[in-house]
């Protein structure tokens, strides 16, 4: 008796668990007469295509006319040409480049790429200094100015189109300077060499901004690109079905076009709608069955991935506005080149 009891427990709780749950739901409450059911939210879609990005270029200045210093009755007596020696010292001084604390990853010094500068390397007797370039950069030839004193060689890390060609670098002495070029099948690197008897760097490298703002601008192209692609490739005209109905409030994002392909619905929105301002799209399908159904959103077409026969776009709460997309009988369908029947007024 005991056991039979038990029994008859499991099954009734295993039952329960088998009972399906409610699925979310919004009731339409009957405001719109013929179409009474209950709809589900559409789930959209989030596609993978290059988003464009802004770019802040550096500011040029310009001398404005407040910043003119005017003109004087006395002639500007011309300046006092400088020495070529003392030319060339500030022209070099003010080339180059010294190692900074916020310049460094790790143990490696990353210098910003300017076409002319000149970089500071510091070595030490007995320690090699790598001076690697850019991933897929070439080597072309490296001259010093000082073979004898400074020990010059070069290698590659890595391969295929990420490999990675290094310089490296080390003196037999401290005290020692001297100048460095690299010359690759991208660009020219210039660097002053100094030995010290402790400190070295153990590594250094570039970034290259203008080519990070060339990436920048072939990705905002590609961005365009794909926002101006039709919405789908290979379309049969003969296939399409323009049978929908739009009818309900007339907000600025009412839908202008409606059609399917019979696997896809194509919603289309006005031009003027930003992306921000697009309604939630909800679905109701044949028997008003509830169906969950996936969307994406490009530009400004709605694409549903399922045929449905009735659906609403709803936004706003108090008061909430909402435009209802109908499926017209099959006698109506089938009209290649139609556009969608707006109903006149506000919600039928």
């Amino acid at each position: 008796m005991t056991r039979l009891f038990l029994m008859t427990a499991s099954l009734a709780a295993l039952a329960a668990c088998a009972t399906p749950l409610p699925g979310p739901a919004i009731h339409t409450g009957g405001d719109t007469p013929g179409n009474a059911g209950t709809f589900t939210r559409a789930v959209p879609l989030e596609e993978e295509r290059p988003e464009p990005v802004a770019i802040v270029e550096t500011a040029t200045p310009l001398p404005l006319p407040g910043q003119l210093k005017p003109l004087t009755k006395s002639p500007v007596k011309p300046a006092t040409p400088m020495p070529p020696d003392k030319a060339i010292a500030e022209g070099r001084s003010g080339a180059l480049i010294e190692p900074s604390l916020d310049g460094f990853m790790n143990a490696v010094q990353i210098y910003p790429y300017t076409e002319g500068a000149l970089y500071r390397l510091y070595a030490s007797p007995g320690q090699v200094s790598d001076i690697a370039l850019q991933p897929g950069e070439t080597l072309v030839s490296v001259s010093a100015g000082d073979t004898v004193r400074w020990i010059v060689g070069d290698t590659v890390s890595g391969t295929g189109p990420g490999a990675r060609a290094h310089v490296l670098v080390k003196p037999v002495g401290p005290g020692l300077r001297t100048n460095l070029m690299i010359a690759t099948d991208r660009r020219t690197y210039h660097l002053e060499l100094e030995s010290t008897a402790e400190s070295y760097m153990a590594a250094l490298s570039w970034r290259y901004p203008q080519d990070e703002l060339t990436a920048l601008t072939a990705r905002n192209a590609q961005a365009a690109a794909a926002e101006a692609v039709s919405i789908r490739q290979g379309i049969d005209p003969a296939a399409l079905d323009f049978g929908y109905t739009v009818s309900g409030d007339r907000p600025p994002w009412r839908p202008v076009q409606v059609f399917d392909d019979g696997r896809q619905v194509f919603i289309r929105m006005p031009e003027a709608v930003g992306a921000s301002d697009l309604p939630p799209l909800f679905v109701l399908g044949a028997k008003d069955r509830v169906e969950l159904v996936n969307y994406r959103v490009r530009g400004t077409w709605y694409i549903v991935d399922r045929l449905f026969e009735a659906a609403e776009l709803r936004l706003g709460e108090k008061p909430q506005r909402v435009v209802r997309i109908t499926k017209t009988p099959a006698s109506a369908a089938r009209r290649p080149g139609s556009q969608p029947r707006i109903q006149d007024g506000g919600r039928p």
